[in-house]
């Protein structure tokens, strides 16, 4: 045993923002394969149109994380909201693994509740009927079936639309509820959740039926890189910035 398991997510991946990449890919060189495990929480990419998008961006990442799992560093990812196109083939490609949203596993004996976290903020009404509407096996496979550059045409204009969106909700809405993060405590019977999506990292500690309980939220890495770094006797949100240019 190495002593610590990685946790990232929300690097939203993209070909306009190459450092981030490449920071991304000297983390899977340099610091991942010290580690126990990967566990990447969603939204590795900015959007995933489906693995037959095999440009040149995705496949150096495809290669950067197939060459950790040939150095016996197991890669584990949970679908985003821009990535739960996500399949079989990448997985195959690079020997990672897709869990389930959400995910009990078991971290140095504590059982922990991992997720992407859209789903815990559960007053964003809007959203999450729009995430119903786009996770149907129906709309995937329609979706699936239209060429590929149709596919990022479509993809670009929802990423616009949500960003206008985004920039007139307030900003609890789009933070998760305490009632939920509670309800889905209990559903799972833990004391630890490790989730991503909201972009505000952070560790808070509080109790649920008399029991003390701790959510650990994941950083994005728009400006710099965040990782979670956990181990027996570690729990620590670390930033990593992007090489100069």
């Amino acid at each position: 045993m190495r002593g610590e398991t990685l946790f990232i997510s929300d690097l939203h991946l993209d070909e306009r923002r190459p450092a981030i990449t490449r920071l991304f890919l000297r983390f899977l060189e340099k610091d991942a394969p010290e580690s126990d495990a990967l566990y990447i929480l969603g939204d590795l990419f900015e959007a995933w149109l489906g693995d037959d998008d095999l440009s040149e961006h995705n496949l150096s990442v495809i290669h950067g994380l197939n060459k950790l799992h040939a150095a016996d560093t197991p890669v584990y990812i949970l679908h985003g909201n821009r990535d739960f196109l996500l399949g079989n083939d990448f997985t195959l490609r690079t020997g990672s693994r897709l869990l389930q949203d959400p995910c009990v596993i078991d971290l140095y004996g504590t059982p922990t509740l991992v997720m992407h976290g859209d789903t815990l903020c559960s007053e964003d009404k809007n959203y999450l009927e729009f995430r119903r509407q786009v996770r149907t096996s129906e709309w995937e496979r329609d979706f699936l079936a239209k060429p590929l550059e149709t596919r990022r045409q479509i993809a670009e204009g929802l990423r616009q639309m949500s960003q206008q969106e985004t920039s007139q909700k307030p900003s609890e809405i789009m933070d998760v509820t305490q009632a939920t993060v509670e309800q889905v405590m209990r559903k799972f019977h833990v004391s630890q959740l490790i989730h991503g999506h909201t972009h505000r990292p952070g560790i808070h500690e509080f109790s649920i039926d008399h029991q003390d309980v701790k959510r650990i939220v994941l950083g994005d890495w728009y400006e710099q890189g965040s990782v979670l770094h956990y181990g027996p006797a570690t729990c620590r949100l670390e930033s990593m910035p992007p090489e100069q240019a």
